[in-house]
């Protein structure tokens, strides 16, 4: 089987997917309470009831009576809750065929561009944690896998899996209450990624400012992904090293270095680069909703919850729409980095 005829098969099975992950969401949604409608509705019943409970003493508070049926017809289909679930399934595949993702309830603008303008903080969240993981951690796990059982091994050791034991929320809150204005020093700003006087600082103050903001919310987000890319390295790197062929690679009178790195080296990275495609886009989505709410970036993961909670149907469906999608093409991509990297891989062992 040849390349495109992977790929095309690969695309074929990832319509019934999408499909499937689109379609038990909407049926899930339509029995869950609290709906845009209900909370439509309740909001004018408060406004109703504040305003007759403030209109003068002859007026009478009548914010638990109903809304005219007219009126909640008028809501139903001001979110399309007028048409049968069939109808509006239909149509919400329609647009998304189109990667028209429909328009936010809550927000009153397109879904397309409501994550455009949330995806510049989850980017600068996700690029600073990406690399930093990657850049420290490969290193790191290559250097105790060469030096198994020593006392360097055991101390990073313990320090990493002290740092994986520890959440990024509470690893969050920890520096917020020793760096950040709380029980100690206030070395670090709360909340943001940039200053009330950003615009008029100079360009190092900006890089700066920049820096200052995100070293708190980073560090916590590195925490975990660290230990586990850190312990990932070490353990591949040391199945690689008592193989046969590093052994016959000595017995020739190779040198250490020589065997590790033109040998060791590139077998051991083919998990860690076929994991690339994927780490590099989860870090932009996945994960960062506890760190932005605890630091007041306004990200997907913000935005996500918020919908949630708000019943914002169009960005919930639009959002899950387009990740599970971007998660299945990295799927793709982390495959056929798998063949680019091990020639003696073939496309059809991948379909097993």
């Amino acid at each position: 089987m040849n390349i495109w005829s992977y790929i095309l098969k690969r695309v074929l099975l990832m319509l019934p997917t999408l499909f499937g992950v689109v379609a038990i969401t909407f049926a899930v949604i339509q029995f869950v309470p609290g709906g845009p409608v209900e909370q439509a509705i309740m909001e004018m019943k408060t406004i109703s009831g504040v305003s007759e409970a403030s209109g003068g003493g002859e007026a009478h508070y009548r914010g638990r009576q109903g809304i005219d049926a007219a009126r909640v017809e008028e809501i139903k289909a001001l979110y399309g809750f007028d048409k049968p679930a069939g109808e509006r399934f239909w149509q919400m595949l329609k647009g998304f065929a189109t990667f028209d993702l429909g328009k936010s309830f809550y927000h009153h603008m397109d879904v397309w561009e409501l994550v455009v303008s949330k995806l510049p903080v989850s980017i600068t969240l996700g690029m600073w944690t990406f690399f930093l993981t990657y850049f420290i951690s490969l290193p790191l796990g290559i250097a105790k896998a060469v030096r198994e059982g020593s006392r360097f091994d055991s101390v990073t050791s313990a320090i990493v899996l002290i740092g994986y034991s520890i959440p990024g929320f509470i690893l969050g809150v920890f520096l917020l209450v020793l760096f950040g204005g709380g029980s100690f020093v206030q070395w670090f700003p709360l909340r943001g990624l940039t200053s009330d006087d950003w615009e008029q600082l100079s360009l190092m103050g900006k890089i700066l400012d920049y820096l200052w903001h995100i070293t708190l919310p980073v560090t916590a987000s590195v925490a975990g992904a660290f230990a586990v890319m850190t312990m990932l390295t070490k353990n591949t790197f040391l199945e690689e090293i008592r193989k046969q062929y590093v052994l016959t690679a000595r017995a020739k009178g190779l040198s250490e270095r020589t065997v590790l790195y033109k040998h060791v080296f590139r077998n051991a990275l083919i998990p860690l680069v076929t994991g690339f495609p994927a780490a590099f886009i989860g870090a932009f989505f996945a994960g960062s909703l506890l760190i932005e709410t605890l630091f007041s970036l306004d990200g997907l993961g913000l935005l996500s919850y918020e919908s949630v909670v708000r019943r914002d149907y169009p960005v919930v469906m639009g959002t899950l729409y387009l990740f599970t999608l971007i998660g299945l093409i990295v799927k793709l991509i982390g495959d056929l980095c798998y063949v680019w990297a091990d020639p003696r891989l073939q496309f059809e062992s991948l379909n097993r």
